[in-house]
């Protein structure tokens, strides 16, 4: 029974596995040092992981992956336009940026779900459609409308001697707005991590006061779990370790807010009513749930997030490419949620999480392993773009493989279901 639990698990995760030894691979040819490694991985998750997060409530709603969160990047894009056309810098620009990301990201999103639900089963080809579709409207607003219909007065904004918005957009310039979240709190790692074992501390003890099935034995593993790590963190072999890095607290207590909300919301009325449409849509409304509806407001607050997730990003970056920064988003984030070990019809914060460490982690190492393996780092290059798809790839071919399994033997089907 236990081999046969071992290989179901090792076949499940099979993806995060091959990743795990790649990365560890690639870190013993790359030849950077630990420090540079870990400074490299903090600064890419602190601008990436929130995106990858916002897909997780589509693929609990029985969507797959939602590659229409390139329609919420763009959001968030004409978002910064808009607020840099207006002269507003600083964090009360990223504060207004974020506030037009939502209704702008949830218009788009109302949009998409009301097409997705006339192409129930193949939602994923179809968010990645309407991505291009939108791209073109996209484009159309920055090249024509904007400075021509809709003037644009800031002559940073616009391309010099025509008409239309400038290919790139410094957010750095004293009217902008870049590394906002950053700036508003920096800690060295050993100090970060007293932090955040405080913060779950406490929402640990709050979750255990108000729950009605208390375990104190469940709560002091816990917390005594959270204690060693706080305790380990203050090691000097780990602080000399985690010596170039200094965490941007603002930015992952964003990302930790995320994780806090995916987890309270499905314990609520919706969150149920997510998983019930996600695992049959047909027994869901046989049960009275509006079965579209769900699946509108999943990709509503799907896209109002990865709109977030792209402010992020770019004030992170301090600039972005106005017709290119979103393109790639939806495959990227897609992949990075599938290393994870997540599918096209589960996904969990950790899953998220693990998957954007192991995913950057391959982006960082594989260049320069593949440099000093094979003299070129173009090889390592083409390699993380082979596996950014070829996860996208195992994980559709995962789930028509399992949707026959299913057909085939409808009992496992049941089994599987009432066990979720």
């Amino acid at each position: 029974m236990d081999k046969n639990k071992l290989r179901e698990g090792a076949r499940n995760n099979i993806v995060t596995i091959m990743f795990i030894v790649l990365c560890a691979v690639c870190m013993v040819f790359s030849g950077y040092t630990p420090n540079y490694v870990l400074y490299e991985l903090f600064s890419r998750l602190s601008r990436n992981m929130f995106i990858v997060l916002s897909l997780i409530i589509p693929i609990v709603a029985g969507m797959g992956i939602n590659f229409a969160i390139t329609i919420g990047a763009m959001a968030a894009q004409i978002a910064c336009i808009l607020v840099l056309e207006w002269g507003v810098s600083g964090f009360a620009g990223l504060s207004l940026a974020a506030l037009l990301t939502v209704p702008l990201g949830g218009f788009f999103g109302f949009f998409i779900g009301k097409v997705l639900n006339k192409m129930k089963g193949q939602e994923m080809i179809g968010g990645l459609i309407l991505g291009y579709f939108a791209n073109g409207l996209y484009q159309l607003l920055c090249l024509f409308i904007f400075d021509n219909i809709i003037p644009i007065n800031n002559p940073n904004l616009t391309i010099k001697g025509s008409k239309g918005i400038a290919n790139t957009i410094d957010l750095s310039r004293e009217d902008g707005f870049a590394g906002t979240l950053e700036k508003l709190w920096r800690l060295p790692v050993h100090q970060a991590a007293l932090v955040f074992v405080a913060v779950i501390a406490l929402i640990l003890v709050i979750s255990y006061v108000r729950s009605h099935r208390r375990n104190a034995k469940v709560l002091g593993i816990q917390l005594a779990v959270l204690v060693i790590v706080a305790a380990v963190a203050q090691l000097a072999p780990v602080k000399a370790l985690f010596s170039m890095v200094q965490v941007p607290m603002a930015t992952f207590g964003l990302v930790a807010l995320l994780c806090l909300f995916n987890v309270v919301l499905m314990r609520t009325r919706l969150g149920q009513q997510f998983r019930a449409v996600g695992q049959n849509r047909t027994v869901a409304n046989a049960a009275g749930i509006n079965v579209d509806r769900v699946r509108v407001i999943a990709i509503m607050i799907s896209t109002v997030f990865a709109g977030w997730g792209q402010l992020v990003f770019v004030q992170n970056m301090g600039s972005f490419q106005t017709y290119g920064a979103h393109e790639q988003v939806g495959l990227y984030a897609g992949a990075a949620i599938l290393v994870g070990g997540a599918s096209v019809m589960r996904a969990t914060n950790t899953q998220a999480l693990v998957g954007t460490v192991l995913f950057h982690l391959m982006f960082i190492l594989a260049p320069a392993a593949g440099k000093n393996l094979f003299g070129d780092a173009a090889i390592g290059e083409y390699f993380r773009v082979f596996m950014c798809y070829g996860v996208i790839a195992v994980a559709l071919v995962m789930h028509a493989w399992s949707e026959n399994a299913k057909k085939k033997n409808p009992s496992s089907a049941l089994r599987t279901n009432a066990k979720a």
